[in-house]
């Protein structure tokens, strides 16, 4: 790292009234992972948008790439975002010159096509070809497409925006694999990511954004979580896990929640109950059946077996509108496709689910009351917006999750279920859905958490179960560790007692 391939100097950006960036400057190293971190809304996607051209900077600013202006360094940048932008119905090679096309007397060369696409994928060290179609690619082989895509162009500086989002621990051991591979060959890399674990394990040097200003840079030797945390959100990281809620150890009484031998799918013959007021952990690796067994106790799924008890009475909850009605909310790990209208406004997600309270004669809705539910979520909940009537597509992913959390609430649950609640969010968001929890707990909610960050379920749960294989291989509690959680989620450690087989 002699010299940098990229120097972004006072870089400024003006939207009408909004400053979304002041005076920032960001210096890249060749050969350098170079991380760059903040909550969402401090001005990232804005900094990169001015380095891929999308965006041009207010006067002052400058970039220079490879010592070059950055007019005359075409290529030499490609950006990765977070949403894949392939065209499934197109093979690997097509996708990969796709918008520049190799043409034979106005006709495109496939075969040449093919040809100089597979060199690039044989040095990824991928397992498909370039005739394969994407849509028969996983997410995973998908994300390498699009680096691939990227080296087609001779791009010197790669930009990857949360990457590995929606991937499973292989596919992010792949791509890590990968990453290296990149560094060797002497190309730069800028990591987005709001996982700090995967910072630790890539960055050569981290750089932090905090509303819109350049807070500083930290080398690889100065990271920690909380310097991160605390450059980020400029507060301590200890405010983060604050329980206020007070979860009874005495579990004689009726539990809250019962459910027995529930099976389907990959789930086997799992048996739990959850008291009232308490944050019950869900915990286990990729594969290990944590979100089926959330999908069939909320009747999402099929189930070959199972019954649920709410209050110690049989309850109905074969169907998501049986459970609601039963008073169980499930929060899916998807917000996006599973989750959200992404094309309808705050105010409409907000009150999809209570609609029917609103109905007047003649089949009219009040809509003052549905305005005024939703301005009260947006207001309990921090959600950042201009106004209800913003599409949820145009919120960020923390403020899309407070929307989606915002209308399970309007419900009324006993039990809430959450699966991946702070999954690409940023740490302050992080940090109000944890408080939100809380409070649900206090207010004698059942709070089911499913999370893959074990930092986070110890932080907030009050016991936690772990699932191997299906089946709940047993309990943590009191005190709760990783090397306990590992040890069950593996098999390493006998099963202990806890869960009701």
């Amino acid at each position: 790292m002699t010299a940098p391939i990229l120097e972004m100097r006072n870089i400024s950006k003006t939207f009408g009234p909004i400053k979304a960036l002041k005076d920032v400057s960001l210096t890249v190293m060749r050969a350098e992972l170079h991380a760059l971190m903040g909550e969402n809304g401090a001005g990232k996607s804005t900094l990169m948008k001015i380095l891929s051209g999308a965006y041009k900077a207010d006067p002052g600013g400058h970039v220079t790439i490879e010592g070059k202006p950055q007019a005359e360094a075409a290529g030499a940048v490609a950006v990765i975002y977070q949403e894949l932008s392939l065209a499934p119905n197109l093979t690997v090679a097509e996708n990969m010159f796709l918008g520049r096309e190799i043409a034979t007397k106005g006709v495109v060369d496939r075969a040449t096509t093919r040809k100089r696409a597979q060199p690039i994928l044989d040095r990824l060290g991928v397992r498909f070809s370039a005739r394969t179609r994407v849509e028969d690619l996983s997410l995973g082989e998908r994300q390498m497409v699009e680096i691939a895509r990227a080296l087609t162009t001779d791009a010197r500086l790669i930009v990857m925006d949360e990457p590995t989002t929606s991937l499973s621990a292989r596919e992010t051991e792949r791509l890590f694999d990968v990453i290296a591979k990149l560094k060797a060959d002497g190309i730069a890399i800028i990591y987005i990511s709001h996982r700090m674990e995967e910072v630790y394990a890539l960055a050569d040097r981290c750089s932090v954004l905090r509303d819109g200003v350049f807070i500083g840079t930290l080398d690889r030797a100065e990271l920690s979580a909380q310097r991160l945390v605390q450059m980020m959100v400029g507060r301590d990281l200890n405010s983060f896990y604050k329980k206020q809620h007070v979860a009874s150890a005495d579990h004689s009484g009726t539990p809250l929640l019962s459910v027995r031998d529930m099976a389907g799918g990959p789930v086997r013959g799992c048996s739990f109950d959850l008291y009232r007021g308490e944050v019950l952990g869900i915990a286990g690796l990729v594969g290990s059946g944590r979100t089926e067994l959330a999908r069939l106790i909320y009747g999402a799924d099929p189930r070959t077996s199972g019954n649920v008890m709410l209050d110690g009475q049989a309850v109905d909850t074969s169907a998501p509108r049986a459970s609601l009605d039963a008073g169980i909310a499930y929060l899916t790990e998807d917000r996006a496709k599973l989750g959200l209208f992404l094309d309808m406004s705050i105010l409409e997600n907000v009150n999809i689910g209570v609609i029917q309270q609103d109905a007047k004669q003649a089949g009219l809705l009040d809509f003052r009351a549905a305005a005024k539910r939703a301005g009260d979520a947006i207001k309990a909940l921090s959600v950042k917006a201009p106004s209800a009537r913003m599409p949820a597509g145009g919120l960020s992913g923390g403020n899309q999750q407070k929307v989606l959390i915002a209308r399970l609430l309007e419900t009324g649950p006993k039990v809430v279920i959450l699966d991946e609640p702070t999954r690409g969010v940023d740490v302050g968001a992080k940090s109000e859905i944890y408080k939100l929890i809380d409070q649900l707990a206090r207010k004698g909610v059942g709070v089911i958490m499913i999370s893959s960050e074990l930092p986070e379920i110890i932080g907030v749960a009050d016991r936690v179960l772990v699932m191997r294989e299906g089946h709940i291989a047993g309990e943590v509690a009191d005190p709760i560790s990783q090397e306990a959680i590992m040890e069950l989620s593996t098999g390493t450690a006998p099963q202990t007692k806890g869960a009701t087989q």
